[in-house]
C-alpha cells in the first residue's frame, strides 16, 4: 500500500467537498475528523503537534510509529499505507463515505 500523504488527504477533502464527507460539512452532528489503521483497528484523533484536536484532517499530530516520512521542516509528510481518513463519532469510526451518507440521511454502510 502507498503511503497516505497531506497532498492525498487535499485531494480527498476536495473529492468529497459538499458530500458530508468533510469536516466543515459533518461537525455539527457530532463527528470529529480522525484516522484508522486498517491493520490493527487503532484509531486517532486529528490533531496539531502538540496534542491540541484539529478542526480537519492532519497528519502533524499522528504518532511517530505510523510516520513514513517528515518534510524538511520535521513535519509529518507521510504515514503508513494502512492508515484512512475518516471521522469518529460517539467511539466509532467512520470512513467518509460512511460519515456522507449518515450527513445526508442515508443508512450508513456499517464501519471499517
Amino acid at each position: 500500500m502507498l503511503p497516505l500523504t497531506k497532498r492525498y488527504l487535499v485531494l480527498e477533502a476536495e473529492s468529497y467537498r459538499g458530500s458530508g464527507g468533510v469536516s466543515a460539512e459533518n461537525r455539527a452532528q457530532g463527528f470529529q475528523p480522525a484516522f484508522i489503521d486498517t491493520s490493527t483497528g487503532a484509531t486517532y484523533l486529528s490533531t496539531f503537534v502538540d496534542g491540541r484536536p484539529a478542526p480537519f484532517h492532519l497528519l502533524d499530530g499522528m504518532p511517530d510509529d505510523l510516520v513514513v516520512a517528515r518534510d524538511c521542516r520535521g513535519r509529518v509528510a507521510q504515514v503508513l499505507g494502512t492508515i484512512i481518513a475518516g471521522f469518529l463519532r460517539e467511539g466509532v469510526f467512520y470512513t467518509r463515505e460512511q460519515a456522507a451518507a449518515l450527513v445526508c440521511g442515508k443508512a450508513a454502510l456499517g464501519t471499517v
